[in-house]
């Protein structure tokens, strides 16, 4: 018999509970369920494997032998599974909550807030993924993703979490009173950006600026970026967010400004299990 040709796992949970029991009775207590519906699913599994598996002679029903057969084989295949589910959710329950996101993210917005959670899920261990690449969210890895983009993974639940605009930022050191006026005025400058990512390119392309970067590229990860941009050693996109106090206290010049965009909480379709529940929820609440 093939996977296909196997009865409907509610007929074997029916003729389980009716061999344990002894009673139609008792096994439709036992899942909840009426004796009509214990009785209605023995028959079923009878026809579908074209095998008598009760007697039905005598005033109570009783096994035939090829019925205790499957009752024995049934118990042990339910035990192990009951078994194998004890141990993957002991297993799941001791876990770290794994969470994904850029290291510029990271840095800026979660470390800054992440002490909140902490206090208030003390219980949860988490483990921190900072990294440029997009990580594929399996069972038993990732169990939350931080990503910017347009909200569009395939397969994958997505909802905004921040939204804010990208800006073109620079150190007044590095400009030395020159005026900006033109994204191609910044094809000389030397440029930052975090590892693993070309938004500087990209945003020079988009502006028109076909001959790209001419003073150079430096790539680096997103926990230094800020820094080396406030010294003056080039100039870089970011989030306005993660550099609204600097713009407000001169230590940046906003050049150019592009339409909001958004990072997101990312998550496999399906129930979430219960420490990523938390934390999804306490980062909904950090939106307000």
């Amino acid at each position: 018999m093939n996977w296909l040709e196997m009865p409907p796992l509610s007929m074997l949970r029916a003729f389980s509970a009716f061999a344990q029991t002894g009673s139609v009775t008792r096994a439709g207590a036992a899942l909840n369920v009426s004796h009509a519906a214990i009785s209605q699913h023995l028959r079923g599994l009878e026809a579908h494997l074209d095998t008598p598996l009760l007697d039905r002679s005598g005033r109570a029903l009783v096994l035939t032998e090829q019925g205790q057969r499957l009752a024995d084989a049934v118990t042990l295949g339910f035990g192990a599974i009951g078994t194998a589910v004890q141990e993957l959710s002991a297993e799941d329950a001791v876990r770290p909550l794994h969470i994904s996101t850029t290291p510029t993210f990271a840095a800026q917005w979660l470390m800054p807030r992440l002490h909140g959670f902490r206090t208030a899920h003390p219980e949860i261990d988490l483990m921190l993924d900072p990294s440029a690449t997009v990580v594929a969210l399996s069972p038993g890895g990732i169990d939350v993703a931080l990503r910017h983009g347009m909200g569009e993974w395939p397969g994958l639940v997505s909802e905004p979490l921040l939204e804010s605009h990208l800006v073109v930022v620079a150190a007044p050191s590095l400009l030395r009173g020159k005026v900006i006026a033109d994204p191609r005025d910044l094809a000389d400058f030397p440029w930052l950006e975090e590892l693993g990512t070309s938004e500087s390119s990209q945003w020079l392309r988009s502006k028109g600026v076909s001959r790209g970067i001419v003073g150079g590229r430096v790539q680096m990860p997103g926990n230094l970026l800020l820094d080396a941009v406030r010294d003056g050693q080039g100039v870089s996109v970011v989030v306005r967010d993660f550099v609204e106090p600097d713009l407000r206290a001169g230590r940046l010049v906003e050049l150019f400004s592009d339409a909001p965009s958004a990072y997101h909480i990312v998550t496999r379709p399906g129930v979430l299990r219960p420490h990523a529940k938390a934390f999804v929820r306490w980062l909904r609440r950090q939106r307000n």
